[in-house]
């Protein structure tokens, strides 16, 4: 599939013409060797770019159509995942998808949001809005975890839960309120990856944990900065100002004790090289996921407890820098 150029991205675009203009020439030994160079001068340029990215960019990065999400860590990391369906109680929300699976010879369940790959399973998974059915399916799935003594892991990726009529007469603020408290006191260990795009409520629904973690490149916050500039600015043209103000990058993030831990990515984004990005959370998780199941349930859901009522109690340091 091609990578799509992002608007950040044009000297890798313009050496990327180069080389396609190489290709179509008569080959011979210097031309392979030309088109080599011009190959690792791309990835020069992408290190460069994305050592000090700003975080408009980062949002960029964090919805790439081509960024892995939770389909694609299924079939990398997790064996047998067989999907559970439906809330009980009024539909299937294609939004979210649940199911038992192992990682490394461990029963866990996955949880998490999908976007979509092309245009048709992007209409068909709502473009990663869940509506409260969705919320309600995962939280059966996550009951059923906990029965069974099963840790979940959970993917955020989702711009906002759907603000549309009929999620909220079917109670989309109720069922997230209910995953928040139910969350915090289920007795299985909760590791949360925010892999994507974490926005709102629609992302805190399944985001309760005891560890929370967060790929380099995604974002994460309480609205995204096109609604945040439309509301505080009345111009979603500010967008850019907004994702500045909304401090929703990891490091951002890390620093104010809202995520615990950042998962680094490859040169370039999880987009570049899906297989690095892959191996890079596998890392991460394998060590979380055994620390948090090393403790014992009643101190592991009181760190849990402690953990999120610690949230907002922010120091001068990042006050002082317009936190």
């Amino acid at each position: 599939m091609a990578t799509e150029i992002l608007e950040f991205e044009e000297p890798i675009a313009a050496i990327l013409k180069e080389i396609e203009a190489l290709t179509v020439q008569p080959h011979t030994d210097a031309l392979d060797r030309q088109i080599e160079s011009l190959r690792r001068r791309i990835d020069m340029v992408r290190r460069d770019l994305y050592r000090s990215l700003t975080p408009w960019q980062r949002v960029q990065v964090a919805r790439h159509p081509n960024r892995p999400g939770l389909p694609e860590y299924i079939e990398r990391l997790f064996a047998g995942f067989t999907e559970i369906h439906g809330d009980r109680r009024f539909a299937d929300d294609h939004a979210i998808i649940a199911g038992f699976a192992e990682y490394h010879g461990e029963p866990v369940m996955v949880i998490g949001h999908v976007k979509g790959g092309d245009t048709k399973d992007k209409i068909y998974r709502n473009f990663g809005y869940a509506r409260p059915e969705g919320y309600r399916k995962a939280l059966r799935a996550m009951r059923m975890a906990a029965k069974f003594r099963r840790p979940i892991v959970a993917f955020v990726d989702t711009p906002a839960a759907f603000p549309g009529i009929e999620s909220e007469e079917r109670g989309v603020a109720e069922a997230i309120a209910v995953n928040l408290r139910e969350m915090m006191m289920l007795d299985t260990a909760i590791v949360v990856i925010v892999s994507g795009e974490g926005g709102s409520g629609g992302a805190l629904g399944i985001a309760v944990g005891d560890r929370v973690l967060m790929q380099e490149f995604a974002i994460y916050s309480v609205i995204p900065p096109e609604g945040c500039a439309a509301i505080l600015w009345r111009d979603a043209a500010q967008k850019v100002a907004a994702a500045e103000a909304l401090k929703l990058t990891a490091p951002d993030l890390l620093k104010a004790g809202l995520i615990d831990e950042i998962i680094k990515e490859p040169v370039g984004g999880a987009h570049n090289d899906p297989a690095a990005a892959a191996a890079l959370v596998d890392e991460a998780l394998t060590r979380v996921l055994g620390e948090v199941s090393a403790v014992e349930g009643e101190a592991r859901l009181t760190a849990r407890y402690d953990k999120f009522r610690a949230m907002g109690r922010l120091g001068a340091d990042f006050l002082d820098e317009g936190g």
